[in-house]
């Protein structure tokens, strides 16, 4: 483990921290364009590990409607970082640094000891392991953190080490190259669906609908995937996120674009997408923010998509623009599975 006074070489003559920046962009830039939030991961876990004084690096993610966190963690210091990150499941209820984070969008930067009353059992663990500073910063999202990133230091770092405003900047990178890679996977599942519907693949159960610019549309939606899914044996959880996406969705196109719309269902190899597409190629997909009234129900129809499905995405061109969403079907089951086992006592591997 380096110590403070050391140099990290890719930041000579640029200053630590817009060296380590730089690094970590390239990283991210790279990642993000495979579209793989696993070399995401990988890339934040192994480049900021780099950084002086830093004895271990965390990254969660929300997911299930913001009912968990899926977290990964580096080897400690000196270890290199494994090609597929391990993940493991955290409670949204679970009263650790990460869920405070996410909850209040509000980073943690404190000495452990300060923390010692309310998170004895961490501070003991990370003390074990060299650490002496906690850092947890919220990656910014659409309206709420998509997760956060930790990361635990040996000391107070110096000016021009992994510090407050270096670990932000990071977090906002991370979650821009987060957000690249679903919109990167948003372009290849327009194209995946369309070469789906065309040559018919085998397994593979499609159904389409052409709603139009009615107010009736969002219900008209609802009512076909619902008759749509059931017929495909698909169970009732999936089904009703299914709806309340898809309604959303449509209530956007109906609001916004003011033109037909397509909605296509695809179900292939336990993977449910839902795809809308409108013709109204002058407007875009309205992305809201912290400053609309939380009470609204207006404007907030991507957020509750984005907090519910696997991931979702949109592409606008020429003709319109499409918004899809996928739902993992055989993951969902096995966190259902996962669930009721720590109902019955089990525990999270590592609730960091």
């Amino acid at each position: 483990m380096p110590d403070q006074g050391q140099v990290d070489p890719a930041a000579q003559g640029q200053g630590a921290p817009s060296g380590a920046l730089a690094r970590l962009e390239s990283a991210l830039l790279e990642a993000s364009g495979a579209g793989d939030v696993d070399d995401i991961a990988r890339a934040v876990l192994a480049d900021l590990a780099l950084l002086p004084g830093v004895c271990r690096v965390g990254l969660a993610l929300t997911e299930g409607g913001g009912r968990r966190l899926r977290f990964t963690s580096g080897p400690d210091a000196g270890d290199p970082v494994p090609d597929q990150p391990e993940w493991c499941h955290i409670d949204a209820y679970d009263d650790v640094p990460l869920t405070d984070v996410v909850r209040t969008g509000q980073a943690i930067h404190a000495e452990l000891s300060t923390l010692e009353q309310r998170w004895p059992w961490l501070v003991e663990r990370e003390r074990e392991r060299g650490g002496s500073v906690l850092a947890v910063v919220p990656l910014p999202g659409t309206g709420s953190p998509i997760g956060g990133l930790l990361v635990v230091l040996e000391t107070t770092p110096d000016r021009g080490a992994a510090g407050p405003d270096l670990l932000e900047a990071a977090a906002r990178r991370t979650a821009e190259a987060i957000a690249d890679a679903r919109s990167r996977r948003s372009r290849d599942l327009v194209e995946e669906l369309a070469e789906t519907e065309a040559a018919a693949e085998p397994g593979a159960r499609t159904a389409s609908l052409r709603l139009p610019p009615e107010p009736t549309a969002p219900r008209r939606a609802r009512a076909f995937l619902s008759e749509e899914l059931q017929t495909w044996g698909v169970g009732e959880e999936i089904v009703e996120t299914a709806q309340l996406c898809l309604s959303e969705v449509v209530t956007n196109a109906v609001n916004h674009a003011h033109t037909v719309a397509d909605v296509r269902l695809s179900l292939l190899e336990g993977v449910l997408t839902v795809l809308v597409r409108d013709r109204g190629a002058q407007g875009d997909v309205v992305q809201p923010t912290r400053e609309e009234d939380p009470l609204a129900v207006y404007g907030r129809g991507l957020m509750l998509v984005e907090a519910l499905t696997d991931r979702w995405g949109s592409e606008r061109d020429a003709g319109g623009t499409t918004v899809w969403f996928a739902l993992d079907l055989d993951r969902r089951a096995d966190d259902l599975a996962e669930e009721w086992g720590q109902e019955r006592g089990e525990q999270p591997d590592d609730p960091a």
